[in-house]
């Protein structure tokens, strides 16, 4: 296991950066507050090709590796204050866009996957239900096959860019009666009769990444929408919420690097009782443990990676690294906000915005509650 990154990909995290200070630089303070998503920095990401990086040229993508893709991930969080720009691009690269390029058609892929990673649409990934979150088995949301379509009818909520999407991948029951065997995943365009998208969720964090519900009301579906075969949608799922959960946290850690360094340069430069507050050692035990805390993050992330592109699979890694680093941020912020007093509260030094994007980290793509229980699954028990 070689984590010594390439000169070329030294050389491209930097650009990365580069590009982020340069371009996505804004008022993030004021489009927090109104909940304003930026199309514009979308656009100017597909542009420098994050949205493609780790799918194939043929469909617009750059054919970028795993770990390539995430120390892209990790610099554009890093130079890059809008964290819900991060979250945004995360989930629709990994649980949108990776299954349609894993079990779509050559249709589907040329026609759907092509514009996401160009950035002329946006995807969103529908699950979450009213009555089943975490238990995603238990959905009411029905599909009956009527000659060459489906009829959908249900809904899904929670769905992160709904208000925004162009194109939704959800899944659906054939009968409640066939339990999991039974779910089927659909590529859904948002211009078809029967989807309704509800007013915007208003939340504590990520807001400026929209939150929706989405309601298919009667909803016909071409079968050459389908993804995958019928009854496929559960191990559909399971694979996007893998590479969602092990990769959506690249960002992240690039924000806690950035948090950290914010941290030592206050501890430095701030004085009180006549000496800089870092001499103070319970200023520097929580300098301390940010640091342990971002590197074991930075370390698991990384492997998790390793594995993904060694062997294609990483599901306790994932899970691991899921728990880790959602965690870990939430504790940074605390303890960023902390060093700074009472400045860290304030809006203007944006650490209290940190800390409510964190907090989500903990609930999507799997609560802390349910890495545990699949380590714990992982370890036999």
């Amino acid at each position: 296991m070689d984590f010594s990154f390439t000169r070329e990909q030294n050389e491209l995290r930097e650009a990365a950066v580069r590009f982020a200070r340069g371009e996505l630089a804004d008022d993030v303070i004021a489009r927090d507050r109104a909940g304003a998503f930026s199309r514009e920095h979308w656009s100017k990401c597909a542009q420098f090709g994050i949205q493609g990086m780790p799918f194939p040229a043929a469909y617009g993508g750059q054919g970028l590796d795993v770990v390539t893709t995430l120390m892209v991930m990790e610099a554009l969080g890093y130079a890059c204050k809008d964290n819900g720009l991060g979250f945004g691009l995360g989930a629709q690269m990994w649980s949108v866009q990776t299954p349609i390029h894993e079990l779509g058609t050559d249709d589907q892929k040329s026609r759907v996957l092509a514009r996401l990673c160009s950035g002329e649409w946006i995807g969103a990934h529908a699950m979450s239900e009213p009555d089943s979150g975490s238990d995603s088995h238990s959905m009411n949301s029905l599909a009956v096959r009527d000659g060459d379509h489906y009829v959908l009818t249900g809904s899904k909520t929670f769905v992160s860019s709904a208000p925004l999407a162009d194109v939704f991948v959800t899944f659906a029951t054939l009968g409640k009666d066939k339990g999991f065997l039974g779910i089927t995943g659909f590529i859904v365009e948002r211009d078809t009769p029967g989807v309704r998208v509800s007013n915007e969720i208003e939340k504590m964090g990520l807001r400026t990444d929209p939150m929706a519900q989405v309601f298919f009301e009667e909803c016909r579906v071409p079968v050459a929408n389908r993804l995958g075969r019928d009854g496929q949608g559960a191990a559909i799922f399971r694979s996007s919420m893998e590479w969602e959960r092990g990769c959506i946290f690249a960002p992240c850690v690039g924000a806690m690097q950035r948090q950290l360094e914010a941290c030592v340069e206050h501890a430095r430069t701030r004085e009180q009782f006549g000496q800089p507050i870092g001499k103070f050692q319970s200023v520097a035990n929580r300098l301390v443990d940010m640091s342990v805390r971002w590197e074991t993050s930075r370390a698991l992330l990384y492997r998790m990676a390793w594995m993904k592109q060694r062997d294609g699979k990483a599901a306790m890694e994932s899970a691991v690294t899921k728990l880790h680093i959602s965690e870990s941020w939430v504790k940074n912020c605390l303890d960023a906000i902390q060093v700074f007093g009472g400045y860290g509260y304030t809006t203007e030094y944006e650490l209290e915005r940190d800390l409510r994007d964190a907090v989500g980290g903990t609930l999507y793509s799997g609560t802390s509650e349910i890495q545990r229980n699949l380590i714990a699954r992982h370890l036999g028990l």
